[in-house]
């Protein structure tokens, strides 16, 4: 079945959309790349999650099989440029994990969670992915004892990606490429 030209309009930005929030997903992962976690007494391997905020972002404007690329382009496009093939994995399962969190908790109704509570929930999320993920990679399950530092590092960048999301998506409510996702599947 052919698509009319507003549906194939409504289409292209959307492939805009996630296009830009790609890249945007991809910078920011390079920028928390080179800042040295490790060095205030945190796990190697540990970031700030600055690219949670397009994921979030895109949670906000977009359907789920559009973020769901994104997630997907994000994690692979980054993997390439900075990893290994078991960073890929860790952040895959991390990556899918606080997506899905975070999108149940959109559809749920933003009317009942704050975006800096679905933030968190989605840091959260990502962390115990990677851990799950290591855990079958190394087939051992004392890499958990990681979890307390994890989960309380989740907690603030969850807090600091959710004020960030909350100006992105104000910001963006503004802009006339995003006028008519405003009522989309997070709103």
């Amino acid at each position: 079945m052919a698509m009319s030209s507003s549906e194939s309009a409504t289409a292209l930005k959307r492939t805009v959309i996630i296009a830009i929030f790609a890249a945007v997903a991809v910078v920011l992962s390079i920028v928390e790349a080179q800042i040295p976690l490790a060095g205030v007494g945190l796990m190697p391997g540990a970031k700030l999650g600055f690219a949670n905020i397009m994921i979030l972002t895109c949670i906000y404007f977009l359907r789920g099989r559009d973020v769901l690329v994104l997630v997907i382009l994000k994690t692979l496009l980054t993997a390439f440029l900075l990893g290994t093939l078991s960073s890929l994995l860790f952040s895959l399962f991390g990556s899918l994990f606080s997506f899905i969190v975070m999108f149940a908790l959109v559809k749920l109704g933003r009317k009942k969670f704050s975006v800096i509570g679905i933030s968190i929930a989605g840091g959260l999320a990502h962390n115990t992915g990677q851990l799950l993920a290591a855990s079958f990679v190394f087939n051992s399950t004392s890499i958990f004892y990681y979890l307390p530092v994890l989960l309380i590092t989740g907690i603030i960048t969850g807090i600091a990606v959710g004020f960030a999301v909350r100006y992105v998506v104000d910001s963006l409510s503004k802009i006339s490429l995003f006028e008519e996702f405003l009522n989309g599947p997070g709103h």
